[in-house]
């Protein structure tokens, strides 16, 4: 073989990169909305359907970022088989760190017995702190750099609102964990066809003297509509394919949005066909979508991974063959950051993401009655400063502080 050839096809496979294996956890405890509506005297209705959500995973007191984390990155490496002597590069996203100067990833990489050789950093910029994480492991693995090694990333995060408050219904927990590679078993993530639209905005955020966070609910989702729009309009030009006949948006077989609560999705796809001069925005809504929001609606809103858990809603409750199929992505953080990238599915994703059994998962769940959920929502205003308890425990638990220093059963 000639040495051009011999190069051509190294950059060939350089340029190939995405998802090998997905995981995710959630909590082993949630909250039904329909009695959480009834205990604040409002028409279930009215969060259920109004929000687009049925049931809230809620963490007890043994669960945090760094759990969820490291039981999502231990199913996405069991799942593909991989040893954690392969990981080169592990990458947290969150803005529910359990530390200002020590990062998630250290934690989990402690947990995991991930190599000392293996660059590990937090990400933060809200919930588009984990796409900016895969975006940079991307161009790690197409660049060499990688030089055969996979990277972790893991969007872990407890979304908490006030007991009481307009937030309440809108909280959630859990982490998706997503082994990136050379080999992209699940989905290609296409190279050069993103599109970013960033604007300085407080459409929400927390303080640091606060565990709540702080919306301008309103303002947020126009903050939102606006990045999207951005963004599309951005991966379209970045995509460099002729728009032709028809919704641009019909070139993708599904569509996965940022989903803080179901309903969000519903205004991101009529925003996004209107663009695309669709008359009848809604009509493609179940099509495109709906798939995607079967398992985000039983766990409520978890930030980073809000838009990766839609994915593996998509890929393991899809009942169409996505085999080749492009989906497009959107992910959005507020302050503000979004991004709009896309995929194709690979041969066996579908059958491999259903093997999870993710959905199973779910259904062991316990559900906690509200004055259960309202001890546990006392109890992590404190989670921080709660002794270690004595018990080894295990299963990746957390067990409290001792001598300042956080301390974890694995």
């Amino acid at each position: 073989m000639r040495a051009k050839d011999t190069t051509q096809q190294l950059e060939g496979a350089i340029m190939q990169a995405g998802l090998e294996a997905i995981g995710v956890a959630v909590p082993d405890t949630y909250v039904e909305l329909a009695d959480l509506a009834m205990a604040r005297g409002v028409a279930p209705g009215k969060y259920v359907e109004g929000l687009g959500v049925t049931r809230m995973g809620v963490p007890l007191v043994d669960e945090d970022t760094v759990t969820l984390a490291s039981r999502a990155a231990r199913m996405a490496l069991e799942s593909a088989g991989c040893s954690p002597e392969d990981v080169g590069l592990l990458v947290v996203g969150t803005e529910t760190a359990v530390d200002h100067s020590k990062p998630v990833a250290s934690y989990v990489q402690g947990l995991l017995g991930l190599p000392t050789r293996c660059r590990i950093f937090e990400t933060k910029h809200a919930c588009y702190g984990g796409t900016a994480a895969l975006q940079m492991a991307l161009d790690w693995v197409r660049s060499g750099s990688a030089k055969g090694r996979k990277a972790l990333i893991v969007c872990s995060d407890i979304a908490r609102y006030g007991v009481g408050t307009p937030g309440e219904p809108t909280q959630g927990a859990g982490a998706v964990a997503m082994l990136v590679s050379d080999t992209p078993a699940l989905l290609a993530l296409e190279a050069g066809k993103t599109g970013v639209y960033s604007k300085d905005v407080m459409d929400f955020w927390r303080p640091l003297y606060s565990k709540d966070a702080l919306v301008d609910g309103h303002y947020s989702v126009q903050c939102y509509l606006d990045a999207l729009e951005g963004a599309y309009r951005a991966y379209q030009e970045a995509a460099a394919e002729p728009v032709g006949e028809g919704a641009y948006s019909d070139r993708f077989a599904a569509l996965v949005y940022h989903v803080p609560y179901g309903k969000m999705s519903r205004k991101a796809h009529r925003h996004l066909r209107t663009l695309d001069g669709d008359a009848a925005p809604d009509a493609s809504f179940d099509r495109l979508v709906g798939n995607s929001l079967v398992l985000p609606s039983q766990v409520g809103n978890i930030y980073t991974g809000s838009m990766y858990l839609a994915l593996a809603s998509l890929l393991s409750t899809a009942p169409q063959d996505l085999t080749g199929q492009r989906v497009g992505l959107f992910s959005y953080g507020s302050g503000s950051c979004a991004e709009f990238f896309s995929g194709v599915v690979q041969a066996g994703a579908q059958e491999r993401v259903k093997a999870l059994g993710l959905q199973a998962r779910l259904s062991r769940r316990r559900a906690l009655s509200i004055p259960e959920y309202e001890d546990v929502m006392r109890a992590r205003e404190h989670l921080d400063e709660r002794p270690a308890a004595d018990a080894a425990g295990s299963g990746f638990r957390y067990q409290g502080t001792r001598d300042h220093k956080r301390i974890y059963a694995t």
